[in-house]
């Protein structure tokens, strides 16, 4: 397992395309997003400069793009290519194979968390105290796993044709309905009451808790907490009815 794990680490760092997307394309977006801001303005009663909130729902965002276009195309592909088939013909376990999917994906995550970071506090001025640095950190790189998941799961349900296509819907839909790319409030009421219950708006709203120095909602908490049980446990019953078919 150790092997498959490095290999797959070497695989996300040799593919430039993917690294550009998932690294500096967040960054970008934050550049654009908070071009024409201040600095001082608030977002409604956070207490948050537009800054400083855009750069966790851009880093969550970053985190999102590793995570899930890693690992749903990735595993759609190998399915038909007969190397998952390969892989099952020795001891490496099924949780094993999903481990080594979710940390070839984590470590393109974290740069792309980082470099949101300091382009905010180089460009914009984000200043925030050490503490919260690293816990922001944690808590995104964390959260990733429940759309690591998610991506497994995309990866098993769809063809090597299919999957890009639904991966982009599930993709763009959860990061915009969630409040990623805007503040959700700026949605209308009935859009803010549906995007409080999608797991990106509540992955954003951990980091913005940490900036606020408070904890975050219970409901945030219970959102992620079922959407990764969710997420794993159908990408679980996939790879089962898979290895049936093989």
């Amino acid at each position: 397992m150790n092997d498959l794990i490095r290999l797959e680490l070497v695989r996300a760092l040799r593919n430039r395309k993917f690294l550009f997307f998932s690294v500096l394309y967040p960054s970008i977006l934050f550049l654009i997003t908070s071009s024409s801001v201040d600095g001082v303005s608030e977002v409604g009663d956070s207490g948050l400069t537009l800054p400083a909130y855009m750069m966790v729902s851009m880093a969550s965002f970053g985190a999102l793009t590793a995570v899930l276009m890693g690992n749903s195309e990735r595993i759609a592909k190998e399915r038909e290519s007969g190397w998952v088939r390969q892989l099952r013909l020795t001891s490496l376990p099924g949780h094993g194979y999903v481990l080594a999917k979710t940390a070839g994906a984590a470590v393109v995550s974290l740069p792309s968390i980082v470099v949101v970071f300091v382009v905010a506090a180089a460009a914009k001025d984000v200043r925030l105290d050490a503490w919260q640095w690293l816990a922001l950190t944690g808590a995104i790189w964390a959260g990733s796993l429940v759309f690591a998941a998610l991506g497994v799961a995309i990866g098993y349900l769809a063809t090597g044709d299919a999957v890009r296509p639904i991966t982009m819907i599930v993709y763009f839909g959860l990061s915009m309905l969630g409040g990623l790319w805007m503040p959700a409030t700026t949605f209308p009421q009935w859009l803010q009451d549906i995007a409080e219950w999608l797991p990106t708006h509540a992955y954003a709203a951990l980091g913005q808790a940490i900036e606020q120095s408070r904890a975050p909602h219970t409901q945030d908490i219970a959102v992620l907490a079922v959407s990764f049980v969710l997420f794993t446990g159908g990408a679980a019953w996939l790879y089962r009815k898979d290895t049936l078919k093989a």
